[in-house]
């Protein structure tokens, strides 16, 4: 018993002694090699950068295919998909991470590399390009042809193009036409290098339409007005009948251009097609304007959708802000020229700028840096491209008109235009104050609407009589106008001011601009109302000569007036008039301060948007208005009376 009791003890001592050896023991499993240390190191945040390419001029066909899948976003021009952007990691260079000496054991890697990732893309992005831009419809095209070569490795095409009738579109039309065997071209080009299976003829008497339906891409042209026009009685591979139906295209003397209508009924004419001969379908519209049914924008991309059928669109920058554009025409019996207005905007589901310059409707032509609202939206959400074209139109008139600028694509990116569906964007602006106060602010100095109170804020400028009774007849009424509408804008500036403390917690960039810009704009056109008034007290009290011509010899017959940097320093008997006539109770001094203290509340105003939104269309507008002036000036000219004619003999077609 005692033997074995020693035994245990001496066996317990012995493995408590190993176990107090085994613990002390420390075991190095890695070296201290700082070639194995990673940092991160989130010490700030970085905004993420995107970047878009411009696409380069192509006019032939492409030696080599490269294949790249869509659905990417582009903020050089476009608009933002209103979903929050991804943050990115920040990851610093440590100081125990110089010179590192790793050495890596790359077993299996099973992540394709650039060109198997574009084929196992396919067609499958959800989301579109709301912006490439391109130098010509060339480079378009190659991008086109592109995209389409991605959904042919899965699917048969048929694309449907639809263009718009307006004679603005005329040149552009012709110029597709001339091009447009480049798609075909780079298309059996990549149709050789691919691996897809040819489909073996079962004879070779078969029909022309037996051979159709076996191509692997098939077109259809369709024009659109006022209405529907097919111009391919089948959808073809054959070039030559693409490019004669091109040319069949008229002119819709409607002026109408139903364009979401137009995509809408051709997705569901073609949709059977297509489910018949399992094709995929593919819509692609060309038109330099926005349509004028943008309410059915909603309806059209859910058809898109129900079918997949993914929308491209060759159009233009939308006017900064402003529904319309303007065109040139030249009446061909008098040879007149004529300023026609067109739908090229804005670039938001509604507008975010002043829609009036202070004296009439605006009639600048600025690029927004972004497309139309319903053409954009209609790309990105079935996955299609809005593209880009060049600015330069020969036809395109008013302040701005084919400016050759580029906007920073770095700086425009925190400008996006947030594409939401017009009900979800009317709600995310009238849950803000800021925002709901700038769109009513907005509405109230709109000149455009119909009714009285806004046709008021239009002040004539043009075609005042040389003699001075009836001049002093219509230039009273304008006067009383003006006096009218500096109320309106005292209301206007009192808005803005209240809502100057919420400017701060604003999180978009799109409208601290648009409430920056809008301020100044306000107290410019406060001084410039008081300018015209002036201006028109001094023309009807002194009664001044029209200038004599120099080098024509018919003489002037009508005054015009028009913005000038100079300002009329009013003298005592002209306010004195102004008192009387209104009733005001300052003294000169007092009342010239007061407006002194506005106009260098505008500049001060002006300054502030070039600085804080440099390289924008909001900068540019306002280094506009600065270059403009606050002043007024009139001057006499000669005008052809045959314009009296308009509507009569001379007959305006309908943009």
């Amino acid at each position: 018993m005692s033997r074995s009791f020693s035994g245990l003890v001496v066996s317990v001592v012995i493995h408590l002694t190993i176990l107090i050896a085994m613990a002390m023991m420390q075991i190095n499993l890695f070296e201290d090699d700082s070639s194995l240390v990673v940092e991160s190191v989130f010490t700030e945040e970085r905004e993420q950068e995107e970047f878009s390419q411009e696409l380069s001029e192509v006019t032939t066909a492409a030696t080599s295919m490269n294949i790249v899948a869509g659905g990417a976003v582009s903020t050089t021009v476009g608009g933002a998909s209103g979903a929050p952007a991804v943050s990115q990691t920040v990851i610093e260079e440590a100081d125990t991470l110089k010179e590192p000496d790793v050495q890596v054991n790359a077993g299996e890697i099973a992540i394709p590399g650039e060109v198997g990732l574009g084929d196992d893309l396919g067609d499958s992005e959800v989301q579109g390009e709301t912006g490439a831009v391109v130098p010509g419809y060339g480079a378009a095209l190659s991008r086109i042809s592109q995209e389409l070569l991605r959904m042919m490795r899965t699917d048969k095409v048929l694309v449907v193009w639809l263009f718009d009738e307006s004679e603005s579109m005329k040149d552009d039309r012709e110029e597709i036409r001339d091009k447009f065997h480049q798609i075909y071209d780079e298309l059996g080009l990549a149709a050789k290098e691919t691996s897809a299976p040819k489909t073996k003829s079962k004879s070779k008497s078969r029909s022309k339409r037996g051979r159709a339906n076996d191509a692997p891409l098939l077109t259809s042209i369709i024009s659109y007005g006022a209405g529907l026009k097919p111009l391919t009685p089948e959808p073809t591979d054959d070039i030559q009948l693409i490019k004669d139906a091109i040319d069949k295209i008229k002119i819709d003397e409607s002026g109408e251009e139903q364009m979401c209508a137009a995509i809408g009924r051709s997705i569901t004419e073609y949709s059977r097609r297509v489910l018949r001969s399992k094709r995929k379908l593919v819509i692609i519209v060309v038109s330099d304007e926005s349509g004028d049914d943008g309410e059915k924008v909603e309806a059209t991309i859910e058809v898109a959708k129900n079918v997949k059928a993914p929308i491209y669109v060759l159009g233009r920058e939308s006017v900064f802000g402003y529904p319309y554009a303007r065109v040139r025409w030249v009446d061909p019996e008098f040879k007149l020229t004529h300023w026609l207005r067109i739908n090229r905007g804005p670039e938001t589901a509604y507008p975010e700028c002043l829609q009036w310059n202070g004296l009439h409707a605006r009639w600048d032509v600025h690029n927004a840096g972004f497309g139309p609202y319903e053409m954009v939206r209609m790309a990105k959400e079935t996955g299609g491209i809005f593209f880009v074209l060049p600015g330069e139109e020969e036809n395109l008139s008013g302040i701005g008109a084919n400016e050759r600028r580029k906007f920073d694509f770095l700086a425009m990116k925190e400008y996006n235009p947030l594409l939401l569906s017009r009900r979800a964007y009317l709600k995310e602006r009238e849950d803000s104050d800021f925002r709901k106060t700038i769109a009513a602010v907005i509405r109230r100095l709109d000149s455009n609407r119909k009714e009285k109170q806004y046709q008021e804020l239009n002040i004539r400028l043009h075609h005042y009589s040389i003699k001075h009774p009836e001049f002093a007849k219509e230039a009273g009424s304008q006067f009383q106008r003006a006096a009218k509408t500096m109320g309106t804008l005292s209301t206007a500036i009192a808005m803005l001011e209240k809502i100057k403390p919420l400017r701060a917690r604003e999180e978009s960039s799109r409208w601290r601009a648009a409430y920056d810009l809008a301020y100044a704009q306000c107290l410019s056109y406060r001084v410039r109302l008081f300018q015209l008034m002036l201006l028109l007290d001094n023309h009807m009290v002194k009664k001044p000569q029209p200038s004599k011509p120099k080098a024509r010899t018919k003489p002037h017959n009508e005054w015009n007036l028009r913005r000038a940097p100079r300002q009329i320093i009013p003298d005592d008997p002209q306010f004195a008039r102004l008192q009387k006539a209104y009733g005001i109770k300052k003294s000169k001094g007092e009342y010239l301060g007061e407006l002194k203290i506005v106009e260098d509340s505008a500049r001060e105003a002006y300054q502030l948007v070039i600085q804080e939104h440099a390289q924008t269309p909001w900068a540019r507008r306002a280094q506009q208005e600065l270059t403009w002036g606050f002043g007024m000036a009139i001057s006499s000219r000669y005008w052809n009376p045959e314009y009296k004619r308009v509507g009569k003999s001379i007959k305006i077609p309908k943009f």
